[in-house]
């Protein structure tokens, strides 16, 4: 996939960022440790410039973020009714659609968290069954400042769904069910890339896709 500019910056700031946060742990001596304190301070810099953010902005993702050591894991919830309808969520912060989802909780499986998020998201309970597949998002089209691998788990609705509105309503716009051939127009760009797939698998007509 073609990358912008600023989303190739934001790249080099993040191995940048794994590379400081992997130091920081293991630095021998304090020189070592004031080189990797600087290199996250380079990052920072960058993702700023990327993102047109001040620096002093991202400072608080500088224990979480720059710390981490190893590329984020997120899962998606492709929630498929007995329709074969898909459930996708309109996105508050883009106006995007796509399938529910985000970063996964330590101590949860990726199934566990697909769920998770379906329902805060968009108050529908699912039950998992497949994996759809691992995509890495430097290759899918994706738009994001971080190396993500992206797991989407393929879900069955619940018979019993709760009631009330979903935990994380502000997040979410609307939500839908869309078959194969009626997906909105205005698609995440990386899930333009992974939901024909979903489809696919969900008919048995491909297995679980993986970046090789």
């Amino acid at each position: 996939m073609t990358q912008s500019p600023a989303q190739q910056i934001a790249l080099w700031a993040d191995m940048l960022r794994h590379m400081a946060a992997s130091g920081l742990r293991f630095a021998p001596t304090i020189y070592d440790t004031e080189r990797y304190i600087a290199l996250q301070d380079l990052a920072v810099e960058m993702q700023a410039y990327a993102g047109g953010d001040l620096p002093e902005t991202l400072e608080p993702l500088r224990a979480s973020v720059l710390s981490h050591v190893t590329p984020f894991a997120v899962a998606d919830a492709a929630i498929i009714d007995d329709d074969g309808r898909l459930l996708l969520i309109r996105r508050a912060d883009n106006g995007l659609w796509a399938m529910p989802g985000g970063g996964l909780d330590v101590g949860e499986t990726a199934a566990e968290g697909a769920v998770r998020e379906a329902l805060e998201e968009s108050g529908v309970a699912g039950e998992p069954v497949a994996l759809a597949g691992i995509w890495d998002s430097r290759y899918c089209g994706s738009v994001t400042r971080h190396h993500l691998y992206q797991i989407v788990v393929i879900c069955r609705p619940l018979a019993e769904q709760p009631d009330g509105p979903p935990s994380h309503a502000h997040e979410v716009l609307e939500s839908g069910w869309f078959a194969a051939g009626d997906l909105p127009a205005d698609l995440d760009p990386g899930h333009r890339t992974r939901i024909p797939h979903v489809f696919k698998v969900w008919h048995g007509e491909a297995p679980a896709h993986l970046d090789l």
